[in-house]
């Protein structure tokens, strides 16, 4: 098995290989769901593909969940809201997770799950352009993936984490969780801090942005978007953003529903230009 390294992550040759698949209940009749576990970084980890059912799906999406754990855990439901659109979309569990090997650890070897994930969907033959999303921490890993793979026809954030370093001092009740998973604050280990902040990388990325927020998020500050935006708009590079003055880190149902919509026809017209 082959090895190399990609901005001081190990990546293998094999990363993105289906180990097997069963079909898992679908919450929506027009969509088929597997339970997939696949090679990430030598670890065999779980996550789950939706198809839409009509032969649509040439549309890649990887869809990075947020959280840590149990907390913020992939949907089944939410997964396959966003392949009705027209997509096919993997979610990776990441690994440590409902039967996945290894350890999470927020956004450092563990971005390997998504960087595989990618993989993953380049390998299914009907798949053409693959985009990606990422939902509060997922939105780091978001960017990450984007950074790694210069193909990517989109990258689209939703609440999304730019800047750990920002998260230990806005989110106190986060503190004692990221020191064990990251080893220790910032200011004692601002390297593991940085790796993990795409801000820092950001010049590689060639993929479009799109920066989804609530003015009144309280999980994830609205200035983790702002200070990707000005970096991206300083080098030039194609950014929108979406800020809405009333809302949090959650949106209403209907609303919710709307930007779903919005987002999905934002990435299509990527993939025609």
């Amino acid at each position: 098995m082959k090895k190399f390294h990609i901005r001081g992550v190990v990546l293998l040759d094999n990363d993105g290989q289906i180990i097997s698949a069963y079909k898992f209940p679908s919450p929506n009749h027009a969509v088929d769901l597997e339970m997939v576990t696949y090679y990430a970084g030598g670890l065999r980890v779980k996550g789950l593909l939706a198809k839409p059912l009509d032969g649509s799906g040439t549309e890649g999406f990887l869809y990075l969940r947020g959280g840590i754990k149990n907390v913020g855990k992939v949907r089944p439901a939410r997964i396959a809201q966003f392949a009705s659109e027209g997509f096919t979309v993997f979610a990776p569990f990441y690994r440590g997770n409902q039967g996945g090997e290894g350890d999470e650890d927020f956004g450092g070897e563990d971005r390997v799950d998504a960087f595989a994930g990618f993989e993953l969907l380049q390998s299914l033959p009907w798949v053409n352009n693959i985009h990606i999303f990422g939902f509060s921490r997922g939105g780091l890993m978001a960017l990450l993936t984007g950074i790694k793979f210069p193909e990517a026809a989109s990258v689209v954030t939703w609440g999304g984490v730019t800047d750990m370093s920002l998260t230990y001092v806005e989110r106190k009740d986060l503190r004692r969780m990221m020191k064990r998973v990251i080893g220790g604050t910032p200011t004692k280990y601002p390297k593991r801090y940085k790796f993990r902040t795409p801000l820092y990388q950001i010049e590689h990325l060639k993929a479009p942005v799109l920066l989804i927020h609530g003015r009144i998020d309280h999980n994830v500050s609205i200035e983790h978007s702002y200070r990707i935006e000005k970096r991206l708009k300083e080098l030039d590079k194609p950014v929108e953003s979406w800020y809405f003055d009333e809302y949090t880190h959650y949106f209403p149902p209907v609303m919710n529903r709307k930007i779903v919509e919005d987002l999905t026809n934002w990435m299509k017209t990527q993939s025609q230009q």
